[in-house]
């Protein structure tokens, strides 16, 4: 280090400042430039040309470390000698010390050394630039050495110095966290457990964990302890830790993961495997063991995921494993209904190895692609691997071969360029393919194909219209037995059906069902749906029977045959078909069964109906609408059962007052009853409940139908929606009015006028309901809801009625008299002002009697005035005098009711408003009162008996 000078080492040692060394430099190139040029070339050679390698390196007398010493030599290209063995351990000290905190696997630090490998390459392109416009001052540098730095020179080399020095630290071998003083203490645990001494091994391990916690040795040492004394589950836990504070062995973590199975612990294992792919992500071994734990756990897409990358590892010499992974992998996918993932795995091994491809995997990307619904590709692939040759209509060429993807897009550009030309639409790649297919005349297949390919080929010419070869094919496919190759039978008819060919679909279904193997409950449905289509509705009917027959179970079928037979006037069999299928136990517990049966019961409920089977129909009804209403009707205490009606047993809607809760969490309850019924839109739902109402009205069931709107506003969906709540609400005061139940009538009409006080409807049917019930609920309800809305009329007047039916004539008349003040010219406010005067003069103690009755004929006046002479105020005006005991002028007012004619009322029958029987009654009873039977009797006679 003697060609550097003095005040730039104690500047990168750190003695002086940058100030300090710009000044001392300044001062001596000054010295040195009095002293004579040979001198100072010679020295500036010397310092320009500086060897570490003649120097001792442990020598640090001129204040430069080996380090700093062992940086500026890589800098130069020079090679340092060998460092003592001091300095070797003190640089593996300072390297463990530096363990903690640099480590060749840490995310980081990889990072970190990314970027400095750029900035290095970064400098060197610098610096090769600038050398190739400083190669003319090359010499002059060489003379004037390292005394001619600037300070950004120096800047640069103590970065430089850094960067190199840290790159070095990094680039040795990541070793042991394991701190120098300990590891004597770590050898000696480790003698410890090899003779024997177990415990104080332990005891010494949990020393160095004590102290040195991120070292991986001492947990590695007690798991193999704990081993040994077949712990197993301590010595996984250990491992574990190890393996985490060493994460590059693979070998460990692959240990951990076969014991980790050992004690079923898969997840575990799954995590010990993918740490050991971290490391090693090339290894297929490993690879394939996680993919399988994820089988076993029922991770099929990261089990496929594995299986992807097991693909991308494998070479291409190892081709038959390649394929043999790729079928299992495509299997997979297809059973999984992933067509999309198995057609792109069979597609690379087709790409891949074309020489490998077998006929099983030809077969699969056949019915992969059949599936998808290409045709067109299954074709191609049949065609290229296979060996089919596909015969055109030209004489100069035997055959034509499908073109391949690419020739297919070339026509479709040029198509695109003719068709826009021209102006038209352009035509897509199934059209010129369906083109070219309808083009072809004949099929030339080996003899060596097999005969699931050959059926395969024949799917696909039915599916793209090319019926011309099929004769021949279908005819060569038939000679064989069904009973070897029904399935076969069944693709192609199934293709058939789905082109609408029932002809030439009907003779292969007619042999599969008369056959011992494949006389199965798939292929008679086939067959009954290509009868139906025929027009054979008598034998279409017969296979219909016999798949329900086979499995009862199936509802398709079910509907079809109840179709057929309602079509065919056998009403009876077709509600035998929709009978039920489950019993209430699997109702409960399948929600596909639940699903299923609502189906059914639908359009059960529709034959029923349109047959006039009312009751049939009702319990029908009922059953769907108990499903979506379980909840509901446990709440509100409703409950269905069966009774025996005219030797028949039909299903009613009781309460039950004791019944048992059968529900414990009715929101999970209702979730699940939810998914089961969700077959049926809400919409629907309300349309089938509004019709179990009016026909449960119409056969006059309002009790039942009165447990149903119950039901109903229990029901979420319905109660939430407030138009559908409003209309359960009217529904419920229909029913419980016409089932005479004012007590719940009442309760309706309550709530109904809460919300719409001024609606005259309204007040007219909670009148009604007041006359007719022999409760007194509504005197209070009433005058509360008077002082929310003093100024409503009705209110006012009801209000007024109550008081003097209650006896508070007072409270009555000022009622009666905010209403005639609010509605002078109503006759009916006039009567009853009056007749509230007439009560008030008609008690014990009044001061002013006189005045109270002449105040009272004057608004009865008022009233004949406004309501005219007729039966209604004569008689009105009649019983008031009779009621003051003026009967000599009651009679005449009584008699002069009778001679005149009942008013006609509009949806009211004449008797209705008849009062000639009130009228001769009271007349009858002045009458006895003075002695004259006779005339009573007369009366009575005339005008009271039928």
């Amino acid at each position: 280090m003697s060609g550097f000078s003095a005040e730039l080492i104690d500047y990168l040692e750190g003695r002086i400042t940058f100030e300090e060394f710009d000044k001392r430099r300044d001062e001596r190139k000054a010295k040195e430039s009095c002293q004579e040029s040979e001198v100072l070339a010679e020295d500036v050679e010397e310092d320009a040309q500086p060897s570490t390698s003649t120097q001792a390196p442990g020598n640090i007398e001129e204040g430069v470390s080996p380090g700093v010493q062992l940086a500026f030599a890589s800098m130069l290209g020079e090679t340092p000698d060998q460092l003592s063995s001091e300095e070797e351990e003190e640089e593996e000290e300072e390297e463990d010390s530096l363990s903690y905190i640099d480590d060749e696997n840490d995310e980081d630090y990889k990072v970190e050394e990314e970027e400095k490998r750029g900035k290095a390459k970064v400098e060197v392109a610098e610096k090769t630039q600038r050398g190739g416009g400083e190669g003319e001052r090359e010499e002059q540098e060489k003379e004037q050495g390292a005394e001619d730095l600037t300070v950004g020179d120096v800047f640069a080399l103590e970065m430089e110095l850094n960067r190199e020095n840290k790159k070095m630290m990094k680039e040795r071998r990541n070793r042991s966290k394991l701190p120098r003083a300990l590891r004597g203490l770590m050898g000696e645990a480790n003698i410890r457990y090899a003779r024997g001494e177990k415990e104080d091994a332990i005891m010494m391990c949990m020393e160095i964990i004590r102290q040195a916690p991120l070292a991986y040795e001492p947990f590695s040492t007690l798991a193999m302890i704990y081993e040994d004394d077949e712990d197993m589950d301590k010595a996984l836990q250990f491992g574990l830790i190890a393996a985490h504070l060493n994460p590059s062995d693979c070998e460990e973590w692959i240990r951990l993961a076969e014991m980790s199975l050992e004690q079923d612990n898969i997840r575990q294992a799954i995590v010990c495997y993918t740490k050991a792919i971290k490391y090693d992500p090339t290894n297929v071994r490993y690879l394939w063991e996680r993919s399988s734990l994820h089988m076993r756990v029922g991770e099929h897409k990261q089990c496929m995921d594995g299986y992807r990358r097991i693909l991308s590892l494998l070479p291409l010499e190892d081709g038959e494993h390649f394929m043999q992974l790729s079928k299992d992998m495509a299997k997979s996918y297809y059973e999984s209904n992933d067509l999309p993932s198995a057609l792109g795995v069979i597609e690379d091994a087709l790409a891949r190895h074309p020489d490998l491809v077998s006929d099983d995997v030809i077969n699969m990307a056949a019915e992969l692609y059949i599936a998808n619904r290409q045709y067109n590709k299954a074709l191609q692939v049949l065609v290229q691997f296979a060996g089919v040759v596909l015969v055109g209509p030209e004489p100069k060429s035997d055959s034509i071969v499908l073109p391949q993807e690419e020739t297919v897009a070339e026509k479709k550009t040029e198509e695109e360029d003719k068709k826009n030309e021209e102006g038209t639409k352009p035509k897509t790649v199934e059209e010129i393919a369906a083109e070219e297919n309808g083009e072809i005349k004949d099929v030339q297949v080996p003899d060596s194909v097999p005969v699931d390919l050959r059926a395969k080929l024949i799917v696909c010419l039915i599916h793209l219209h090319v019926y011309t070869p099929l004769e021949a094919l279908v005819s060569s496919l038939t000679e064989q037995s069904p009973e070897e190759i029904g399935d076969l039978y069944l693709d192609i008819g199934e293709a058939y059906l789905e082109q609408g060919e029932y002809p030439s679909a009907l003779p292969l279904l007619s042999a599969l069902v008369i056959s011992d193997k494949y006389n199965l409950a798939v292929v008679w449905l086939r067959h009954a749906e290509c009868l139906k289509a025929l027009g054979h509705m008598e034998a279409a009917a017969d296979s219909f029977t016999k798949v329900v027959e086979m499995a009862p179970q199936h509802l398709e079928a079910r509907l079809s045959l109840a179709t057929l037979q309602q079509q065919l006037g056998r009403p009876e069999c077709a509600l035998k078909a929709l009978e039920s299928m489950y019993d209430s136990d699997t109702l409960a517990q399948d929600s596909s069964a639940a699903q299923k049966e609502l189906k059914l019961l639908l359009h059960r409920s529709t034959l029923l109906k349109t047959q006039g089977q009312i009751q049939h129909y009702l319990d029908a009804m009922i059953t769907m609408i108990s499903m979506l209403l379980k909840v509901a009707m446990q709440r509100a205490k409703v409950c269905v059962r069966s009774v025996t009606v005219s030797g028949e047993n039909h299903l009613r809607l009781v309460k039950a007052k004791d019944m048992l809760p059968e529900i414990a969490d009715q929101e999970a309850a209702y979730l699940d009853n939810t998914g089961k019924t969700n077959v049926l839109s809400r919409e629907d739902w309300w349309q089938l409940l509004v019709s179990c109402l009016l026909t449960l009205c119409k056969v006059q069931r309002y009790g039942e139908a009165e447990l149903l709107v119950e039901s109903a506003m229990e029901f979420y969906s319905f109660y939430d929606n407030k138009p559908r709540r409003k209309e359960l609400e009217f529904f419920g005061l229909s029913a419980t009015i016409l089932d005479r139940n004012h007590y719940k009538a009442y309760n309706y009409i309550r709530l109904m006028l809460m919300e719409n006080v001024d609606l005259s409807q309204l007040w007219n049917i909670f009148n009604q309901l007041t006359i007719t019930s022999q409760h007194q609920r509504h005197h209070r309800f009433c005058l509360r809801l008077l002082l929310k809305h003093p100024d409503n009329h009705a209110l006012c007047v009801l209000c007024g009625h109550n008081a003097m039916v209650s006896g508070s004539f007072k409270l009555a008349l000022g009622q009666y008299v905010q209403a005639f003040q609010t509605h002078p010219n109503n006759p009916l406010h006039s009567l009853c002002v009056g007749l509230t005067f007439f009560h008030m003069a008609s008690q014990k103690y009044v001061a002013k009697r006189h005045t109270l009755v002449l105040q009272g004929f004057s608004f009865l006046w008022r009233y004949v005035e406004l309501r005219g002479e007729c039966q209604e105020s004569m008689y009105n005006l009649g019983r008031a005098l009779h009621q003051m005991g003026l009967t000599h002028l009651a009679i005449h007012y009584y008699q002069k009711a009778l001679t005149l004619p009942a008013q006609k009322l509009e949806g009211i029958a004449d008797d209705q408003v008849d009062l000639k029987r009130e009228i001769a009654f009271n007349l009858s009873l002045i009458y006895q009162a003075s002695g004259n039977l006779e005339m009573a009797r007369q009366l009575i006679n005339t005008h009271c008996i039928i």
